[in-house]
């Protein structure tokens, strides 16, 4: 039987992706509470996390209510799919090589030579 907040983890998560057929949720009970671990389709993972992992907080904070209200304590683990980004990604130091910063803002002139710049117009 499926329970509540694995059911409303999957309604949620399945809005979300473009691959919903390929959600998949675990849910195991221990002393600590309710484990839903989840695993997707690499490409919709972003959706899932969402900037800065604003995305996957609002999930667990939603998660948690959805406990309480069943007297349980509910955590959501995303498993990382085998090919994500983070396998085989470049690290800092490479990305900044091969992407420079943009320059900085030009040299700062002298009165004197922002004068004979507009005098020549």
């Amino acid at each position: 039987m499926v329970e509540k907040d694995q059911e409303f983890l999957e309604f949620v998560i399945k809005g979300l992706v473009d691959h919903p057929n390929e959600v998949k949720i675990n849910r195991t009970v221990d002393e600590m509470g309710v484990l839903l671990t989840l695993d997707l389709n690499a490409e919709d993972m972003g959706k899932v996390i969402g900037r800065s992992g604003n995305t996957a907080k609002a999930i667990r904070t939603l998660l948690r209510v959805v406990g309480m209200k069943n007297n349980a304590r509910v955590n959501l683990k995303i498993n990382e799919p085998a090919g994500g980004m983070r396998s085989g990604a470049p690290s800092m130091a490479e990305y900044r090589a091969e992407n420079p910063a943009p320059s900085q803002s030009p040299a700062m002139k002298s009165v004197d030579e922002a004068m004979e710049e507009l005098g020549s117009f």
